[in-house]
């Protein structure tokens, strides 16, 4: 018997959900920063095992929309409750947040399997966990709920179990080498945007997006032209930093970072351009990937 389903993962911002993603598949496939809305798409990562094929999907964090790339967020999540066979409903020990309700109620009204996940065990106490997972448990009466630490990979082999029960049979989706569905574009631009996070403060970074304008694949070096886009002139300013420093140390960041991710040499250029309030553009926002319908 073989068993083959779609694993989406859904939860608030900053619950932890990249990081249990990439634990569940073994790869760093989603970034990971204490920044919200870290994730902006919605990513693939497949695991195989002889007799199972798990596609999981990582989602943008639950929030309220202020400008139409929110809005296509979370279009994202709300197709990750409709098209899934398990759900993962990712919270945490410390999240205080009401932002998914409405989630909450589409997912108990979905039939869906649902596994509710509380990451973050090791920053609690056995106590407040029990009391934790009880209110859990009175908010999705359906579903089963495991805690875990996704950093510490505490609980992890419960979570497999549990998705593997629920999981239904069939063939696999895809072939069983392949690891996710987005290209090495996807991932050049995700770790630019890391960087972004990690490296910028305030409004910044989420006025940013990176698009590869080439990518050139050599024996020995993989060759990447990528344009990071602001929204407003003085935001250019500040990405490029004086004498071109901060673009300099981000582009020197995620050239190792994908040096690794790749296992071979990268050559990036790296460049910064303006499009004015593109987060409200359809027309942008197409062009960048998303769905702002």
């Amino acid at each position: 018997m073989h068993k083959s389903g779609f694993v989406n993962i859904i939860g608030n911002p900053n619950v932890g959900k990249s990081t249990l993603m990439n634990a569940l598949v073994g790869e760093r496939l989603s970034i990971i920063t204490s920044k919200a809305q870290t994730t902006r798409h919605r990513i693939m990562g497949i695991v195989n095992g002889e007799d199972f094929q798990i596609v999981y999907s990582d989602t943008p964090g639950i929030l309220k929309p202020a400008y139409k790339l929110q809005e296509s967020m979370m279009n994202f999540v709300h197709g990750a409750v409709d098209d899934a066979d398990v759900i993962l409903y990712v919270t945490d020990t410390v999240e205080q947040s009401d932002r998914s309700e409405a989630i909450i109620e589409r997912v108990n009204r979905s039939g869906i399997p649902t596994i509710v996940v509380i990451n973050k065990i090791d920053l609690t106490t056995p106590d407040a966990l029990n009391i934790l997972a009880q209110q859990w448990q009175e908010k999705m009466p359906n579903a089963v709920i495991i805690p875990v630490s996704a950093k510490e990979q505490i609980g992890m082999k419960g979570v497999l179990d549990a998705i593997l029960e629920r999981l239904p049979e069939g063939e696999p989706f895809y072939p069983k080498d392949t690891l996710t569905d987005k290209t090495l574009r996807f991932f050049a631009s995700e770790i630019i945007r890391e960087k972004i996070l990690l490296n910028y403060d305030k409004e910044i970074p989420y006025c940013c997006e990176i698009e590869i304008d080439t990518y050139k694949e050599e024996p020995t070096i993989d060759r990447i032209s990528a344009t990071i886009y602001v929204a407003r002139q003085s935001q250019k300013g500040i990405i490029i930093g004086h004498k071109g420093s901060r673009l300099k140390r981000v582009g020197q960041q995620a050239r190792e970072d994908m040096e690794r991710f790749l296992d071979k040499k990268v050559f990036l250029q790296l460049f910064v351009k303006v499009q004015d309030d593109w987060r409200n553009s359809e027309r942008e926002l197409r062009r960048f990937g998303y769905d702002p319908q």
